[in-house]
């Protein structure tokens, strides 16, 4: 049986350079993957649209992606991380391999796999997920007159970010990777709840300062309310960015709930 290709739904502010040497890695196994840049991302610097991104539009960019994909016959699984949860759960409507097969076509979404991710019921959003969080961990952003967010101070932001580094001066420097964020993605509402129509994975982070443990636990008791399945729950002492800080074990993550597929 062909292996599935994976899509990574990458995080707020993150380009997808960030995940780089996750993709490298992963693809030296024997897999297709890819890192997204949602367009509610840009370089600090560099071009703007003339229209502020909504979650919308990365949910947009997404489901593009799945559908060139799956209409070449392939299986997609989505590996969201933080932010990207909403944008993965959204974009899915009509794109999973269930849905697809009921109207003849080939291909299409068997699993979501959240890494320390966001996940909202409908009708929230991004902004309201982070407001429930206790005021010590949230990160303080400046924002343009365009709309675009960015980090305050980046020295404040890293020990929430990358929590689980030691080194000042390292982790400092893999926050700068980050770039700016438009505010209107975060305001965005959910609109259709992907993980009630595939088997779900997610990487809990143990020492995730930004997204604490226990609203991971939260979403994912409440995924499994939802839908009435268990969630495939991975627990990981990292911090918010496994991907910087314990990249083998997030490569091995990605690979496992792969090889689940849609089982």
């Amino acid at each position: 049986m062909s292996k599935p290709t994976i899509l990574i739904v990458g995080g707020s502010f993150a380009p997808a350079e960030v995940y780089d040497d996750i993709v490298d890695a992963v693809q030296a196994k024997g897999y297709d993957i890819k890192a997204l840049h949602h367009p509610s991302v840009a370089f600090r610097g560099g071009p703007r649209p003339e229209k502020l991104p909504t979650m919308y539009d990365d949910a947009a960019l997404v489901a593009n992606e799945i559908s060139k994909l799956a209409d070449e016959g392939k299986e997609v699984v989505l590996v969201s991380h933080s932010y990207g949860g909403v944008p993965a759960s959204e974009s899915t409507k009509g794109l999973t391999k269930k849905e697809r097969q009921s109207q003849g076509k080939p291909g299409g979404v068997i699993r979501l796999a959240y890494m320390t991710a966001l996940v909202p019921p409908v009708g929230r959003s991004a902004q309201s997920l982070l407001a429930e969080l206790p005021p010590a961990n949230h990160i303080e952003y400046k924002t343009d007159e365009q709309g675009w967010m960015d980090y305050v101070d980046i020295s404040a932001a890293a020990p929430l970010i990358i929590s689980d580094l030691p080194d000042v001066k390292e982790r400092e420097a893999l926050v700068a990777r980050l770039q700016t964020h438009s505010s209107a993605s975060f305001a965005t509402e959910l609109t259709h709840a992907g993980y009630k129509d595939v088997p779900v994975s997610y990487l809990l982070c143990e020492e995730d300062a930004l997204l604490l443990p226990k609203y991971q636990r939260e979403w994912i008791e409440f995924i499994e309310k939802e839908t009435g399945n268990k969630v495939d729950v991975t627990s990981l002492q990292a911090g918010h960015c496994p991907n910087f800080t314990k990249p083998q074990e997030t490569i091995d993550w990605i690979v496992n709930v792969a090889e689940k597929g849609g089982n």
